[in-house]
């Protein structure tokens, strides 16, 4: 029985760390494995110490909150001596890829962003900073629809004297669809205060393109399966 309640917590959808009394890690489930490639131990022991119980015990405490790329809901602490303590994340859903389409043509997407550049320029002096990650291939992309969606998110920076855009491989993550596994890879564009009201526009397209985008408070990021040549 041991064993299967660790199988369990080791497959749970939501982050599970146990720590020492100094902040070392003594066990750590995969979903935990993946959010410490973006926060660090000592950000998670922190947060853990500060909504632990005073007593020996175990405290919920719900709230809004985000590690990452992930958003989260609440927290549950729990010690029943001074030797471990440990936390468990509840991570809120999110929108995942549902279906894949490889329609599109072949495409330098390094050309295609300068090309929305360009255009964002024309009417608008703003500078764009770029942050790009040398090794892509060409991308199978519907040129029009994603020309029309990074132009969308640009529009979303009205007052933004620069924007800063990155293109990199998401490490480790790949959408598998008709017995195919494909990368995924990230856009993130920010650029300052958002207009809110054009998100449910950006979602559309997005949707139409194989994209899933997500919007934290001064920066949209977006993410697509990579279909190669």
């Amino acid at each position: 029985m041991t064993q299967f309640y660790e199988q369990w917590i080791d497959n749970d959808y939501n982050p599970f760390v146990l720590f020492d009394s100094n902040g070392k890690i003594v066990m750590i489930n995969q979903e935990a494995q993946y959010l410490l490639s973006q926060v660090s131990a000592k950000e998670l022991f922190d947060m853990t110490s500060a909504y632990a119980s005073m007593t020996f015990g175990f405290k919920t405490t719900l709230f809004d909150f985000r590690f990452g790329e992930s958003l989260y809901y609440g927290i549950t602490v729990g010690y029943l001596d001074d030797s471990n303590i440990g936390v468990k994340f509840y991570k809120k859903p999110v929108k995942r890829f549902v279906s894949l389409d490889e329609n599109g043509e072949f495409i330098n997407i390094y050309s295609l962003l300068d090309l929305c550049i360009s255009a964002a320029s024309i009417s608008r002096k703003i500078a764009f900073k770029k942050d790009f990650d040398p090794t892509f291939p060409e991308l199978k992309l519907q040129m029009d629809k994603f020309t029309q969606l990074i132009s969308k998110i640009f529009d979303s920076y009205q007052n933004a004297a620069s924007i800063t855009i990155k293109l990199s491989v998401k490490t480790g993550e790949y959408i598998k669809f008709n017995n195919k596994k494909y990368p995924i890879f990230l856009l993130s564009i920010e650029g300052g205060e958002r207009d809110v009201k054009k998100e449910r526009v950006i979602e559309q397209l997005a949707q139409e393109i194989n994209c899933v985008v997500y919007f934290k408070s001064k920066e949209t990021v977006m993410s697509s399966p990579m279909i190669c040549a």
